[in-house]
């Protein structure tokens, strides 16, 4: 049988790495398959049969890449390899730095006259101090060259070797014939070039490797939510176990301040649950038996006892997580051009560097200058911010949603959605609250008591009946603390209404159907009754002895929020469609509540996928938001499916978007982050481009003929080392994003 394992692979995090990695495990028999990403995560299908898990890291470590094996919710072990390479690097850099500031007395020797030992022995001085900068520098050989050499692929780490190797060789060859009295190559030397270009290559990549470390801050923040322990009754008492050994059906304890273990429903107790770190909402949520409580939540007042439904990789935290780490492992569509170019860019500079120093040998420049064009044209050529451009921002940018309980699932889905210019809304339970509640009452009488005398009686009718319209009536009368005692008769007219006896009258409560048949006459509501039902509200008649008392209005309301998502969407350009159902009248009615520009009524579930299709071919970019099953085909053949988080499990399956609050508003705020998102992946492919076009020539000594100027290879080894760096900063500023539509 086959097996899986995800691996954080530290430094993989360019595309010319990857290649290295994906190479080596090719040269591995029982690699099944493999998934390799620049954000240093690696899936790996094998069989155990024929190459083991040890074979397969020790392999991959052996090239410069240690690895960390990524266990379910696990990140510690990561941190601590990430930390390591971060100590690694920075040790690396401060003993070049040290090696380093003595050279400076000979790169500014021209400025004044050295002492005879240092002028006589600089050959031999420069050798001492440029080595133990070069053996500081090894991981660029090991990972250049050695990669070079054993799988033949050429990376960034190639360019620097060959860069740093040539001019420290080069000196090194000049050091001998000087040491052996015969200074046939003259004195020059490019040990302090080759030292500094080491030491400034280090402090980016020590920098690059703290910024990138930042990048996984959210997946940290959200794992770092878990409790690690449980109190849970067995055998009639409390005890604390470990998280993980809680199991669905435990009774787990719950006192003020804790956080909340694993999913659940509250089944004694009552308190209020701050769930900002899971959903954003920073308004605390009251919990009491029947409700259901997430994992990693904080509980605030009360002590409550639920029963535990989801545990481990079941709860809603773990599937933030998964959901986030897939986001953020994934590949947006933009990032295969920069992946093309990165793949031939290596050896076509490597090809650039070695004609410019022909070209100049040939226009009669010396070796010297020659060389020095050779070098700078080999370090400033790094591709790795072209290759950082997409996965780090795409990591900042699901992170940031995650945050913000947007649960963005892949990276395509952010290229698409900046092009969305349609949305298309589920009615019930999505722009609506999917509970139909009383929204008028109109009583004959016009004292202020009659209105309650009127639910009074609507109440009283629905006490004993089934009808779907019943609860939202008895919630009412509750809500406005009205006792509500029972029938002395009750009688139900199927279709029509009921009939019931009531401290002696005969109190009726149903359609115009009802009262037909009882003769009773209704023209004095006939106007407010149609005026309502003009509004999509179904529309009750209330009876006492024969007369006509009221009117009961029921109706799904729009939620708090929808109103406003779709005015937002309005003002960023988008164009909102409602589908649903219901009789065109009632969704007329409410589509014309929240604003939408087009109302599509009367669809069956299965026929939902099809007019968004119908949509896709008049050339609309749709997003569909849905709660429902009967949404998870609209969902999946929508160009965004975005799913609202109190939905079903199969909606949200099919979506590409989860939105974990019940705010629509959320719906924009996620096309927006979307869009920034794309901004910020689009401004650092272009400042790499433009990077390397402006820098590879200059570096060429393009400007050299007309205006003397030619580039230091220390300032281009500088300059590439903090293209990265400025790259993941750009993104990582991402986080002052704010949602102002």
């Amino acid at each position: 049988m086959n097996a899986s394992v995800s691996l954080k692979v530290i430094g993989m995090d360019n595309p010319h790495c990857v290649g290295v990695v994906g190479r080596v495990l090719d040269t591995l028999p029982g690699i099944i398959s493999r998934e390799l990403n620049v954000t240093e995560k690696a899936k790996i299908t094998y069989n155990p049969a024929l190459v083991t898990l040890a074979k397969i890291r020790a392999a991959i470590s052996e090239e410069g890449y240690p690895t960390v094996e990524e266990k379910e919710l696990a990140i510690d072990a990561a941190d601590m390899a990430r930390q390591a390479v971060i100590n690694n690097l920075r040790n690396r850099f401060l003993i070049s730095l040290i090696f380093c500031f003595p050279l400076l007395l000979y790169m500014l020797s021209f400025m004044f006259t050295l002492p005879k030992f240092l002028e006589d022995n600089m050959a031999l001085i420069q050798f001492i101090l440029a080595t133990p900068v070069m053996f500081a520098g090894s991981i660029f050989f090991s990972r250049g060259l050695v990669a070079f050499i054993k799988m033949r692929v050429a990376n960034m780490d190639t360019l620097v070797a060959l860069g740093v190797g040539a001019a420290y060789l080069y000196s090194l060859v000049v050091s001998i014939f000087i040491w052996a009295g015969n200074p046939i190559l003259g004195h020059d030397l490019y040990y302090e070039t080759a030292a500094f270009l080491i030491t400034f290559i280090l402090l980016g990549k020590w920098f690059e490797a703290i910024a990138k470390g930042r990048t996984s801050d959210a997946i940290r923040k959200l794992i770092g939510l878990r409790p690690k322990t449980a109190v849970v009754i067995r055998d009639s008492k409390e005890i604390e176990i470990q998280l993980s050994d809680v199991i669905p059906d435990d009774i787990v304890v719950v006192k003020p301040g804790q956080k909340i273990p694993v999913d659940g429903i509250v089944i004694d107790g009552y308190s209020s649950v701050d769930e900002s770190m899971v959903t954003g909402e920073s308004i605390p949520v009251e919990k009491k038996a029947g409700d259901k409580v997430v994992g990693a939540t904080i509980n605030k007042t009360g002590s409550f006892k639920f029963k535990a439904t989801k545990v481990g990789s079941e709860t809603l935290l773990a599937q933030i997580i998964k959901i986030v780490e897939q986001a953020q492992t994934s590949k947006a569509p933009i990032q295969d051009l920069a992946d093309l170019i990165a793949a031939y860019f290596v050896p076509a500079v490597v090809g650039l560097a070695v004609i410019s120093f022909i070209v100049w040998m040939l226009l009669g420049q010396s070796f010297v200058f020659s060389l020095s064009i050779f070098i700078t044209v080999l370090v400033i050529s790094c591709p790795c911010a072209l290759g950082l451009a997409t996965p780090i921002t795409v990591m900042v940018g699901a992170g940031m949603g995650a945050q913000n309980g947007i649960l963005i699932k892949s990276a395509k889905v952010l290229q698409i959605s900046e092009k969305i210019n349609t949305v298309v809304f589920d009615k019930t339970g999505t722009l609506t609250k999917g509970k139909p509640e009383v929204t008028d009452i109109t009583a004959m009488d016009r004292s202020s008591a009659a209105g309650e005398e009127i639910l009074l009686y609507a109440a009283v009718a629905e006490k004993r009946s089934q009808h779907p319209l019943a609860e939202a009536i008895i919630n009412k009368a509750r809500s406005q603390k009205i006792d509500v005692p029972d029938p002395e008769s009750f009688n139900s007219i199927s279709g029509k209404g009921i009939e019931v006896k009531f401290k002696g009258s005969q109190v009726m409560l149903g359609n115009r159907g009802l009262m037909a048949d009882k003769n009773i006459d209704i023209s004095s509501v006939s106007s407010k009754r149609e005026e309502l039902e003009k509004q999509g509200k179904t529309v009750m008649i209330v009876s006492v002895n024969g007369r006509v008392s009221g009117l009961v209005a029921v109706a799904d309301t729009l939620k708090d929020n929808s109103k406003a998502a779709v005015n937002m969407l309005h003002r960023s350009g988008k164009k909102v469609i409602m589908i649903t159902g219901d009789n065109a009248r009632t969704a007329q009615a409410i589509g014309e509540l929240v604003g939408a520009d087009k109302v599509i009524a009367e669809v069956l579930p299965a026929d939902k996928s099809a007019q968004i299709k119908k949509l896709q071919d008049q050339g609309d970019i749709v997003a569909m938001v849905g709660d429902g099953i009967n949404d998870a085909p609209a969902l999946a053949q929508a160009d965004i499916g975005i799913a609202i988080g109190s939905g079903t499990d199969v909606a949200i399956e099919s979506a590409d978007i989860v939105l974990i609050k019940d705010d629509l508003r959320d719906v924009v705020m996620a096309i927006d982050l979307s869009s920034f998102t794309m901004r910020k992946i689009k401004q650092g492919l272009f400042w790499a481009f433009v990077y390397n076009i402006i820098g590879i020539p200059v570096a060429a000594g393009l400007l050299y003929p007309f205006t003397g100027f030619l580039l230091n290879p220390i300032i281009a080894g500088t300059a590439m080392a903090f293209s990265s760096v400025s790259v993941v900063t750009n993104a990582l500023l991402m986080r002052r994003y704010k949602f102002r539509i």
